[in-house]
C-alpha cells in the first residue's frame, strides 16, 4: 500500500476535491470558506471539511474511497486534523457510526452552539443524526 499522508488543500486545488467525491458518486461537497483536508497517496483517497463555528469547528464532508475503506485512513485524518486544531470541534452522525467516532474522542452533546442546534434540528428531521463533540486541547 502506497504511504499515505495528510494536509490541507490550498484553495486552488478545490477542484480535485470536488472531482474525487464526484468519482465516488458521494453527495458530499467541499464547503465554501471550510478549511479542506486530504488523505493523499498518488491522489486523494480520502477528505473532511472544517469550518469555523462560534469558539470551535464543525467537521463534515468526512469522505474514504470505498475501495481503501478499513485501513484506518478516516481515523488517521481525522487524528491528523484534530491534533493541529484548538477548541471544540462538533459533528452530526448517523447512529450507525457512533462507535467510530467515540474511538476518535467524541461524544454525543446536546449542547451545541446556537448556529449548529438550529442546523441539528433542521437536519434530524429527514434523517436520524446524533449531534457529537469533542473538547480538543492542544498540550
Amino acid at each position: 500500500m502506497p504511504a499515505t499522508y495528510f494536509c490541507v488543500l490550498p484553495e486552488a486545488c478545490k477542484p480535485l476535491l470536488n472531482k474525487f467525491y464526484k468519482a465516488h458518486k458521494s453527495p458530499m461537497r467541499p464547503v465554501n470558506e471550510a478549511q479542506l483536508w486530504v488523505a493523499k497517496q498518488q491522489d486523494i483517497v480520502g477528505a473532511l471539511c472544517l469550518s469555523t463555528v462560534a469558539d470551535g469547528h464543525w467537521l463534515t464532508g468526512l469522505f474514504v474511497a470505498p475501495s481503501l475503506r478499513g485501513q484506518s485512513i478516516a481515523s488517521d485524518l481525522i487524528r491528523e486534523v484534530l491534533a493541529q486544531t484548538a477548541n471544540p470541534v462538533w459533528l452530526f452522525c448517523h447512529p450507525d457510526l457512533l462507535g467510530f467516532y467515540q474511538r476518535a474522542g467524541f461524544e454525543p452533546d446536546s449542547a451545541l452552539p446556537q448556529a449548529l442546534a438550529e442546523r441539528f434540528a433542521r437536519y434530524s428531521r429527514t434523517k436520524p443524526l446524533i449531534a457529537m463533540s469533542r473538547l480538543n486541547r492542544q498540550p
